[in-house]
């Protein structure tokens, strides 16, 4: 892959970037202040050890709409970012156990994705280059050996069975001081991993037997007003409107009177923020699972009677997500358009911001040739194109315009830090 292809951006198609370019133009303006806000804001919550943000740039708003405490995906940032993300782990292992010298990685049980393996190998290989030993603990019940994995990529990855002595999980010989989850716990807390003495990262209490989106954009509420105060936006920039329900079941469409009354009120409230810019598009709202990930359990519904349409497919679709688990909750987040598209074809494109620490590592663009500006691009026949954030997330260049490159970059690593920030203060609930 060339340089050049990786210093590639994609084209901002819209008329209605004149907003954005406002934003990009606060956001260069207060840099400084911004940065001594998010360092003090650090000293109160620190960030969790890892997290990847879901951008969406709509041109007249940029905003997060998913934040991952167990990101996959570290095989498709830009190899040249290694020594900013050996750098960080250094930091973040330094604050959890300063005397650290073994990790162990459980990452999830699914051993059959290997673009999902390749990206723990690329984990074990960032933490390994960070100084410290690392293995892989494998939470596969039928795991009576350990297994060897040739990825394509020529890595190789061993999984080992995680055993418990009293209050300490180790490996056959390997006794870690710190554990780092890279599995979402979406099937449920492991009883082997409750109450154990090692500092678990991220907490139990963080996966998704626990989480739910909607606590965790109510926080990113309160970050992005305290925010767009400071550097003086209306904070609907960078804030998606959501509201959710209780309990719900598509198949036997219970909830669906309360799914429909939030779903036409958060349409309404878009449409005001809508003629208050002059934005003339029309608004849409994305129903998804308010726990959980991979893209499932999601729809996008522009007037709610489409909910009383939804056909047997559809509601099978929505009343399940990852590993089966049966969706009872949902959230309703305000649909953010991307006008970013990639390449020849302009394929439709986001933002995906990588955090270690407090620290932008890097990032990379979702791409979907087959999917529209107003749909979900975590969904099959999705690629990646490996973005070099390596100075643009964190040095803007204020003698260039306020949407170019490292700009436009530096705009992505502050709204990527403030779901950070978001999620810092969840963690700090449960330290």
């Amino acid at each position: 892959m060339s340089v050049e292809h990786l210093h590639a951006v994609p084209h901002l198609t819209t008329a209605l970037s004149g907003p954005l370019h406002d934003i990009e133009s606060h956001l260069l303006d207060n840099q400084p202040k911004i940065e001594t806000w998010f360092r003090s804001e650090w000293l109160k919550s620190p960030a969790p050890f890892y997290t990847s943000v879901d951008l969406r740039n709509a041109g007249f708003k940029l905003a997060p709409v998913d934040t991952n405490l167990f990101p996959a995906g570290f095989n498709n940032l830009n190899p040249a970012l290694m020594p900013l993300c050996i750098q960080a782990v250094q930091s973040a292992i330094e604050h959890v156990c300063p005397a650290a010298a073994k990790i162990m990685i459980i990452p999830e049980s699914h051993t059959r994705n290997l673009f999902y393996l390749e990206s723990v190998a690329t984990l074990q290989e960032i933490i390994s280059k960070a100084g410290f030993e690392v293995r892989i603990g494998s939470l596969l019940p039928d795991l009576e050996q350990n297994q060897g994995i040739n990825l394509p990529s020529g890595k190789e990855i061993i999984l080992e069975s995680v055993q418990r002595e009293g209050n300490r999980v180790h490996l056959n010989g390997f006794d870690p001081c710190v554990v780092l989850l890279n599995n979402d716990l979406s099937a449920g807390r492991p009883d082997i991993l409750e109450g154990i003495e090692q500092k678990l990262l991220p907490p139990l209490e963080m996966g998704w037997s626990n989480r739910l989106k909607s606590e965790h954009f109510a926080h990113y509420r309160r970050v992005a007003n305290e925010f767009a105060t400071m550097v003086d936006i209306d904070p609907w920039f960078i804030d998606p409107l959501f509201r959710n329900c209780g309990e719900i079941n598509f198949m036997k469409r219970e909830g669906e009177d309360c799914l429909r009354k939030n779903v036409t009120k958060l349409l309404t409230d878009i449409q005001k923020k809508y003629d208050e810019y002059q934005i003339d598009k029309p608004p849409f709202v994305i129903v998804k699972a308010d726990a959980g990930t991979y893209g499932m359990g999601i729809m996008t519904v522009h007037n709610a009677d489409e909910l009383l349409e939804l056909n047997r497919k559809q509601r099978t679709r929505m009343s399940a997500s990852k590993g089966g688990q049966a969706v009872t909750q949902v959230i309703m987040q305000e649909g953010i358009y991307t006008f970013e598209t990639w390449g020849e074809d302009q394929a439709v494109a986001e933002p995906v911001v990588y955090m270690l620490d407090h620290f932008v590592v890097g990032g990379f663009y979702r791409v979907h040739t087959g999917r529209g500006s107003n749909e979900n691009l975590n969904a099959p026949g999705m690629h990646f194109e490996p973005l070099a954030f390596a100075e643009t997330c964190i040095t803007p260049d204020s003698s260039k315009a306020p949407d170019a490159n490292p700009n436009r970059f530096y705009a992505y690593g502050v709204i990527g830090r403030l779901a950070l920030l978001a999620a810092a203060r969840e963690y700090t609930e449960y330290l």
